[in-house]
């Protein structure tokens, strides 16, 4: 009797389903987001987007703690990555405020979408090579919650779109060239989370949940542009230090 494996010799085996739920509830909170968005719902959309990035957050550690990491759940994760970081951020920064900039506005819009589509592209042809303790660019999530929050906190305030037009294209602009740029972030992915840690870091983390428990749209925002600041500052520092050990070694010559 033959079996039946001689039939099907490269029959799939299935697929993870812990991960993958993470990030299905990050693609269903980034299509929200799109939804949202469309209905002129500006306090609900950049929450979905927020949620989509917590979820993000949550589906390749889980993969690597429970050791089911697979082609399919990168790929998979990479796709909705791009509907919740790329075309979510793009539609609520155009609907809110960049459609007053006439065509300009939606060619911003496109640009950020095009550059988060650009990074995450570069980030999977990177993952063999890349440090673990960097990121390469500005990480996608922190580039869409920073225009996401600015959206956010400019709606909370009550400012209108059309006079907030120019100043969210410069910003989408910016943090565009920064996740597409060669800018080293820190990654966190090294952080031992079982060493000891100094009693004022969990004072530190608490004050920060309460702020954001407070004022969550101000105080994301501050956060997220501190970070995207970082890279920057952190990378200056490393080209001085560079410079500095040239000259000490001609000088030492």
């Amino acid at each position: 009797m033959t079996d039946k494996k001689d039939f099907f010799p490269n029959r799939p085996r299935g697929i993870y389903l812990l991960p993958n739920i993470f990030t299905s509830v990050s693609l269903f909170s980034g299509f929200y987001a799109i939804v949202a968005a469309m209905k002129g719902l500006f306090d609900l959309a950049p929450i979905a987007i927020f949620i989509a990035a917590i979820s993000d957050s949550l589906d390749g550690r889980v993969a690597r703690l429970t050791h089911t990491e697979t082609a399919f759940g990168a790929h998979y994760d990479s796709l909705s990555d791009v509907v919740s970081f790329a075309v979510a951020p793009a539609l609520l920064c155009y609907s809110w405020s960049l459609s007053y900039l006439g065509k300009p506005g939606w060619l911003v819009a496109f640009v950020f979408t095009a550059a988060v589509t650009l990074r995450l592209a570069r980030f999977n042809t990177q993952l063999s090579t890349m440090d673990k303790g960097h990121f390469q660019g500005l990480p996608s999530p922190t580039g869409a919650g920073v225009v996401t929050a600015a959206v956010w906190s400019c709606y909370e305030y009550n400012f209108s779109g059309e006079s907030m037009a120019l100043l969210i294209a410069m910003l989408s602009i910016a943090v565009s060239a920064l996740m597409v740029s060669n800018v080293r972030y820190r990654s966190f992915k090294d952080l031992n989370l079982k060493d000891r840690v100094p009693f004022v870091a969990i004072l530190a983390i608490i004050l920060i949940l309460v702020g954001v428990a407070i004022a969550p749209a101000q105080v994301l925002f501050l956060f997220l542009v501190s970070y995207t600041i970082s890279g920057p500052v952190l990378t200056l520092i490393e080209l001085r230090k560079k410079r500095l050990k040239r000259r000490l070694g001609i000088r030492s010559e």
